[in-house]
């Protein structure tokens, strides 16, 4: 018994055995006792996980995979999820416990579970996962190169992003048109902004949305003083600025009076 790749799901199955362990072994494992594997398909990652020190729970939407794996990992059978990763509450199933999150993720939804992630950050120590390459070099990108953008500032404001390596589409069934790219994402000891969070999100979202404008320009909507704009951060553009230059920017706005 196989499980069939299905296309809506966006499944491209990893068969390579190699890759599958250097991916488990990403995880460094300090201060959880929990790893969550998102989209574990007929469990080629999952394997390793479960040589680990850690306990490994799945999760999956595809009931075909969920009956796989309970077939063929009987150790696991009881920590098997049939739900979809993106509409659940970490907390129904960990409490307050620590948990990593882990996966060789499906492209369709891969920038939804960094989002979900960093919404989740104070129970996400760790993470590590395959996405598009694409998609994981604009995470891992800093400040001045063209990929960088809103993924890059949100996602770095909370954690450290490490590119680990780089995988071919000749090791999945059926084989992606793109390679893939690894990731680690290690939550940074201090995970709250010294800024208002909301309006942190909406100035890096509103800055990159018109990214080829100075900020002068782009930031226009949010109604902002003479005085300010007149600072020299204003005539630079969104990729120009570091997460900390971003957080500096949303500070002045924040004590802006108009």
């Amino acid at each position: 018994m196989s499980v069939r790749a299905k296309k809506h799901l966006g499944q491209h199955f990893l068969n390579d055995e190699l890759i599958a362990q250097q991916i488990a072994d990403s995880l460094i494992g300090k201060n959880y006792k929990n790893v969550l594997e998102i989209g574990p398909g007929m469990g080629v990652l999952t394997k390793y996980l479960l040589k680990k020190d850690f306990t490994t729970h799945v999760i999956e939407i595809d009931s075909e995979s969920v009956e796989y794996l309970k077939a063929h990992y009987l150790n696991l059978a009881s920590r098997v999820i049939l739900k979809d990763f993106l509409k659940i509450n970490l907390s129904d199933y960990f409490g307050k416990e620590q948990v990593a999150i882990i996966g060789n993720f499906p492209y369709n939804i891969s920038t939804q579970i960094v989002f979900k992630t960093l919404e989740n950050r104070h129970q996400i120590p760790e993470f590590s996962g395959m996405f598009q390459k694409e998609v994981a070099k604009r995470i891992a990108e800093k400040e001045g190169s063209k990929v960088y953008g809103i993924l890059s500032v949100l996602t770095q404001a909370f954690y450290d992003v490490e590119y680990l390596f780089t995988v071919p589409p000749t090791v999945f069934n059926p084989p992606p048109k793109v390679d893939s790219g690894v990731i680690r994402l290690t939550r940074k000891e201090n995970y709250t902004l010294p800024v208002d969070e909301k309006l942190f999100y909406k100035v890096v979202k509103t800055a990159f949305q018109q990214r080829r404008k100075t900020l002068r320009n782009s930031l226009k909507t949010l109604n902002l003083s003479d005085s300010l704009r007149e600072d020299t951060i204003f005539a630079k553009r969104p990729e120009q600025l570091s997460v900390q230059e971003f957080i500096n920017l949303t500070s002045k706005i924040e004590k802006d009076v108009v």
